[in-house]
């Protein structure tokens, strides 16, 4: 029966003593086996692929696109196919949402946080808040620029909201549309490796549009040369993720195309932000049209005051 000592953890020597004090011991070596060359390249093999499908973004997550695209949809006429649309998590849109407003340089937006499911939550949402954001500023704007003037009454413009959502929602529509009928007529010509769906075109654009809304907060403040800083900074850092994203789908293309199509994009974009800054926020000072009652027969003329 073993002793109390036997269990106890004992100290062993070196193993260069042990095969001293008896040189016919057989040893055994635990340490893992070095990969062999074949190995070593394969593995080398591996990573460079995956490199080319993160560039390309025709990695695992086209898999897992195709993967879903086998399920059943239900029919387009019914509730559950648009809540297909909506299923997202609060940390996903955060996450895409970071995403837009910090491009990583050489990373595909599409790839990254849009393929394993595009939703159109987040953009109609954000579309719904630069709106408003953007209408109500903009009244604040005016009533800022004119304060201190005896001679002005501040009336509400909800006209602009009307005016705001128009050009918003058919910037975010119309443009990711005519874009996506583009790529897909490019194709049938041109076989592009990277190619996407008109819903991760909508999304890409939505999430883009989130940086103008601090940036219309922002516009408030009664300073021209503020307010171009701003939308030039916000222009730069939301342009940038849409040619980060489309300019792979366009790089095999013609390169007189492919260069046509970025500036375009870039361009429309820059002329939503300076057309919104200019419209809602840098009218001009003109004359302002002031109620007075005639002292006579009481009616309501308007005299032009600077």
């Amino acid at each position: 029966m073993a002793t109390v000592d036997d269990l106890k953890f004992q100290e062993f020597d070196d193993a260069a003593n042990l095969l001293a004090g008896n040189p016919d011991a057989t040893t055994i070596s635990i340490d893992e086996p070095s990969e062999n060359p074949k190995n070593q390249y394969g593995l080398l093999q591996d990573s460079r692929r995956e490199e080319d499908d993160e560039l390309l973004g025709t990695d695992d997550s086209d898999k897992t696109e195709l993967l879903a695209g086998q399920k059943k949809s239900a029919p387009f006429w019914t509730f559950e196919y648009y809540q297909t649309f909506f299923d997202v998590d609060t940390y996903q849109v955060l996450d895409r949402i970071k995403g837009s407003v910090f491009p990583i340089p050489g990373k595909n937006f599409v790839r990254l946080y849009i393929r394993s499911n595009p939703d159109l939550y987040g953009p109609f949402w954000i579309c719904a808040t630069l709106v408003f954001t953007i209408a109500i500023s903009g009244n604040l704007s005016n009533f800022f620029i004119h304060l201190g003037k005896p001679a002005y009454r501040y009336v509400p413009e909800f006209r602009k909201v009307s005016i705001a959502a128009t050009a918003i929602y058919a910037y975010a529509w119309l443009v990711p549309l005519a874009l996506w009928g583009f790529l897909m007529w490019r194709n049938s010509k041109v076989m592009n490796i990277v190619s996407y769906s008109f819903l991760e075109i909508v999304c890409v654009y939505g999430y883009s549009l989130f940086i103008y809304i601090p940036t219309a907060i922002l516009w408030i403040i009664p300073q021209k040369a503020v307010r171009w800083i701003l939308v030039m900074v916000a222009l730069c850092l939301s342009g940038s993720v849409l040619v980060m994203t489309f300019w792979p789908a366009v790089r095999d293309d013609n390169r007189r195309i492919a260069l046509a199509t970025m500036v375009t994009v870039v361009l429309l974009h820059a002329l939503l932000a300076i057309g919104c800054l200019a419209y809602f926020f840098d009218a001009p000072d003109l004359n302002v049209l002031i109620p007075t009652a005639a002292a006579q027969n009481g009616t309501i003329v308007a005299t032009k005051t600077q």
